[in-house]
């Protein structure tokens, strides 16, 4: 799971919390909308819009100031397709998560002759860490906010966290804690303080297992047997970490692309 998805996991799964945040006048009736903006440069895996009963807002995560088409042009083109649809004010937030110096990231609108659209922009770095710190939902965020001393600040997180009574948000919690803490500290501070275990039981945390098995293997298949067909990647990716790992030890065995296939029938029948 990469970080931008993660960040739409985390706004959907506590929109109440973004809402708060970024409109607090809007602080009822909230709901996650899905939406079927499909065609390019629409991408409707990696937008969120969540529903007030006064307008929809429209968070956008950036890890990279780059991006094709530029990114004010794709906010002026979302904007058009969210309004055309759904005929109600649109409140754009454009969420930059990793410090840059970029023009990209201290740019609110696009223009063109006869045309101007703004939107919002929040670069997390700049950000007053008070608000973040108030919400289990946006913990993680927190990580990334401003600070004179950012391990402070993370120790801080950590400590909240290890307040949730809830386990399973705990555990999903500090996961993604794990992943958006990644951008700003080095891994060995992040696992001193967020133990695994305590992230081990977790869906995203399992995720990223996953993610990061899969990646290993597929590398190594292809150095043995050569380029592994789609078909057989989409079926390598239904996996069970469990899966993985013998067929992370199996592989030493393949000789070529008929040894996997071979395999994969034998253990998801």
């Amino acid at each position: 799971m990469n970080t931008d998805n993660l960040c739409k996991y985390l706004a959907e799964e506590y929109p109440a919390e973004f809402v708060q945040w970024l409109l607090p006048s809007e602080t009822s009736n909230i709901q996650v909308l899905k939406t079927e903006l499909s065609l390019e440069p629409i991408r409707a895996d990696s937008i969120t819009l969540l529903q007030t009963p006064n307008l929809i807002l429209h968070l956008e995560f950036q890890t990279l100031p780059a991006s094709d088409p530029p990114l004010p042009l794709r906010m002026l083109d979302y904007w058009l397709r969210l309004y055309r649809k759904y005929r109600c004010n649109v409140e754009q937030v454009v969420i930059f998560l990793k410090s840059t110096t970029s023009e990209i990231a201290y740019t609110n609108e696009f223009t063109a002759p006869n045309t101007r659209h703004r939107y919002r922009v929040i670069r997390m770095w700049e950000e007053d860490p008070a608000p973040l710190l108030a919400n289990s939902g946006l913990l993680p965020l927190a990580t990334l906010a401003r600070s004179e001393s950012p391990q402070a600040l993370l120790a801080q997180v950590a400590q909240q966290v290890a307040n949730i009574e809830e386990t399973p948000q705990r555990q999903n919690v500090a996961a993604c804690i794990y992943v958006l803490a990644g951008l700003r500290f080095d891994k060995n501070l992040i696992t001193q303080l967020f133990r695994e275990e305590i992230m081990r039981e977790s869906v995203i945390y399992q995720d990223i297992l996953q993610r990061g098995e899969i990646a290993v293997i597929m590398r190594q298949l292809n150095r043995r047997i050569g380029l592994v067909t789609p078909e057989i990647q989409a079926k390598i990716q239904t996996l069970s970490i469990a899966q993985l790992e013998d067929l992370g030890e199996a592989l030493l065995d393949f000789s070529q692309p008929a040894d996997l296939t071979a395999w994969l029938e034998s253990h998801q029948a």
